[in-house]
């Protein structure tokens, strides 16, 4: 009897341990069932709505073409996180109550997460926001442009060392189809020394990212310009000039230990040999609204000087002049022991337009010694025509008929005493 007891009541266990695991596997498939077809479209929240209208809706679907996305990706706080206090939501940011936990499949795409039963979208996220702006500085480029370069410049105080960066080239013009560029970056006024990049290979478009270093004092920084010569080697390894690009270090605020970016377009070398005194560029223009006339004055070429050494200074004093009386007189700052100083600086004069007929610019080209003496390299005057004749006449012919253009012209220096 007690063998028989102990039998049924093995076997009244076994049954319900059998029963309770049938019943979790049940539930446990029941629940994938679920999770496989449950999903979110991202694109709009999803209101409650009768079953016969989600019915219709899917099967006009089916016959619609597939809408494209909404470019705004949604802001969605998980379930798990609804007891935590957020933004009060109205019914319609509302994608499903809690108490659904499966959702009525619709035609869309489907959601990263495996399921967003009861999730909220608290606000949207715009993909365009947070995309790095276009640089245009590679794509504006002006038809007639012969290159353009970018490089970075940082200035070590503590070390005084000038870090240069060439970044890159790109639309070059070479005199053949294909070009191999390489580029030799000289510190003016020392035209002895260079540095010089790696050669890249057949690309218009060259990527360098080498970087370089001058040793400079502090003191003479802001005096020293970067010039930047682009070659092009052909297959007889010949080298030609493609451009240059000249800037003076006093262009940018070099604060200590911050790199700054520029482009630059690259120019022609003016391969015509110095006049006997030497040539000056600059630039003229007159605002005609303003009553504004502005020069630029570039750089000089081929001076000759009366001290060798590096101690000497090389300035260049504008003057406005009206019939022979002075009206107005600007300097540049010095340029200490080159031949070939850079200045590219601008003045500006006040002047009517009617007045025009009779001013006229004198540019002098002045030297100062360690004796403090002041010698005069030469002069040149551009205005109408009681005052110039040749080239100096046509620029300012050219700068009247073009007004608020800078017009840029070479001119040969005279010797004046």
């Amino acid at each position: 009897m007690p063998e028989q007891a102990v039998t049924v009541a093995g076997g009244v266990t076994v049954g319900i341990l059998l029963f309770v695991l049938i019943g979790i596997t049940a539930y446990l498939l029941w629940k994938k069932f679920c999770l496989l077809y449950s999903y979110e479209e991202l694109t709009n929240p999803v209101k409650t709505t009768p079953m016969n209208v989600i019915l219709q809706d899917q099967s006009s679907s089916e016959i619609q073409p597939k809408s494209t996305r909404s470019k705004s990706v949604p802001f969605i706080i998980p379930p798990t996180l609804h007891g935590r206090d957020w933004i009060n939501l109205t019914n319609e940011e509302q994608i499903q109550e809690e108490n659904n936990s499966c959702m009525i499949p619709q035609s869309g795409p489907r959601s990263s997460f495996c399921s967003l039963a009861g999730a909220y979208i608290v606000g949207t996220v715009n993909p365009e926001l947070y995309k790095f702006p276009e640089d245009k500085s590679e794509t504006d480029i002006p038809e007639g442009n012969i290159g353009r370069l970018w490089f970075s410049i940082e200035y070590k105080q503590a070390s005084e060392r000038l870090l240069i960066s060439l970044i890159k080239a790109r639309k070059l013009q070479p005199p053949a189809d294909s070009c191999s560029p390489f580029v030799k970056i000289y510190l003016l006024p020392d035209e002895r020394h260079y540095l010089q990049s790696k050669t890249k290979r057949k690309t218009l478009n060259p990527q360098f990212d080498e970087n370089f270093v001058f040793q400079v004092s502090s003191k003479t920084l802001l005096q020293r310009t970067l010039k930047f010569l682009v070659y092009h080697v052909d297959k007889q390894k010949h080298h030609h000039l493609l451009g240059q690009v000249i800037f003076p270090l006093k262009s940018e605020a070099l604060t200590d230990d911050s790199k700054v970016v520029i482009w630059r377009d690259l120019e022609k070398e003016d391969l015509e040999s110095p006049s006997e005194y030497g040539d000056i560029q600059f630039s003229l223009s007159y605002n005609d609204c303003l009553g504004r006339l502005t020069i630029v004055v570039l750089r000089a070429r081929g001076l000759k000087l009366q001290d060798e050494s590096r101690a000497v200074s090389v300035y260049v004093r504008v003057s406005l002049m009206n019939h022979s009386k002075l009206v107005r007189s600007k300097k540049t700052a010095a340029v200490l022991g080159s031949p070939n100083p850079v200045y590219n600086e601008s003045f500006s004069f006040k002047t009517n337009q009617t007045a025009l007929d009779t001013a006229s610019l004198s540019l002098s080209v002045l030297q100062n010694t360690e004796q403090q003496k002041t010698h005069v390299l030469g002069r040149v005057i551009v205005g109408p025509f009681m005052y110039s004749r040749g080239k100096e006449l046509e620029h300012w012919n050219e700068m009247i008929s073009k007004p608020k253009e800078l017009v840029k012209q070479w001119h040969a220096l005279c010797y004046s005493t």
